[in-house]
């Protein structure tokens, strides 16, 4: 089946529960981001995502996802090398470190998508350029979800962001649909050409992800067979929104309610419409 076959339009009601899904979803990684330091296991941080929540009466669709083995978190946490899918358990961050959380929250049936890299205190400038390319990235990339556009435009954004940074795009990783399920169709690379693909129009939504590498492109399955690492061990980061086209421009559904997003570095354009 192609990706447009799995296409589902939102109605403004539908894009109402996608929004409690991704604001719930971001607490989730506010709480995580508030323990990332120097001696915490990354278990802790799935534990933490986990307590909100059980508050809220939500859950992951990431926990026991059909796989090579089912998914056993809430939450993936990649660890510098590691772009994405890596697995919480007993590694405890250093000072350092660079770490990707991803996680999800299914709210009424529908769900919310996100994730952010955070530095591990402090960490070298190479790290950081990456943290905040990957971060522009994202915004770029979502500041041409707008009804009209092409999937390649916003693809081609999201790849001319990071090349021209001198950094790599991996073609085997994509952004997806999001919505009653985790990924939906268009599926959205981080490259391509602009004006090709489908065309974007209101009540699209999209799990919108960068996912870039300081030296390669190439990538590699861990031996856990879940955490994709980059092929020379070399940095990656990856952030994450999932966003909803609609006729005033594209909507960030996976922000707190104040618009603000978990792990932000520049806060660049994310309050809500752009």
């Amino acid at each position: 089946m192609s990706w447009e076959r799995q296409i589902t339009i939102k109605t403004p009601e539908e894009i109402k529960i996608m929004r409690t899904a991704g604001r719930i979803n971001a607490e989730a990684l506010s709480a995580v981001h508030a323990l990332i330091k120097p001696g915490v296991a990354t278990l802790e941080l799935n534990e933490a995502a986990e307590a909100v929540h059980r508050q809220y009466g939500v859950y992951s669709p990431f926990k026991n996802y059909p796989g090579p083995i089912p998914f056993p978190a809430s939450i993936c946490v990649s660890i510098n090398d590691e772009l994405v899918h890596g697995i919480p358990g007993d590694y405890r961050l250093k000072e350092g470190d660079i770490v990707s959380v991803d996680c999800g929250t299914v709210y009424e049936g529908f769900v919310g998508d996100s994730a952010f890299t955070a530095a591990v205190g402090s960490i070298d400038p190479q790290a950081q350029k990456l943290l905040t390319v990957t971060e522009q990235a994202l915004y770029v990339g979502i500041d041409r979800m707008r009804a009209g556009n092409h999937i390649g435009d916003v693809s081609s954004a999201i790849e001319s962001c990071v090349e021209s940074s001198g950094f790599y795009i991996t073609r085997e990783y994509t952004g997806h649909g999001v919505g009653r399920k985790m990924h939906e169709g268009p599926q959205v690379p981080n490259y391509g050409i602009p004006g090709r693909g489908m065309k974007l129009r209101p009540g699209i939504t999209v799990a919108l992800e960068p996912m870039v590498l300081v030296s390669t492109a190439s990538t590699r399955v861990q031996k856990d067979r879940w955490a994709v690492a980059s092929l020379d061990g070399s940095l990656t980061a990856h952030f994450e929104h999932s966003i909803a086209v609609t006729q005033d421009g594209p909507y960030i559904l996976t922000v707190l309610e104040d618009g603000s997003s978990p792990g932000q570095i520049a806060g660049q354009l994310n309050k809500g419409v752009l």
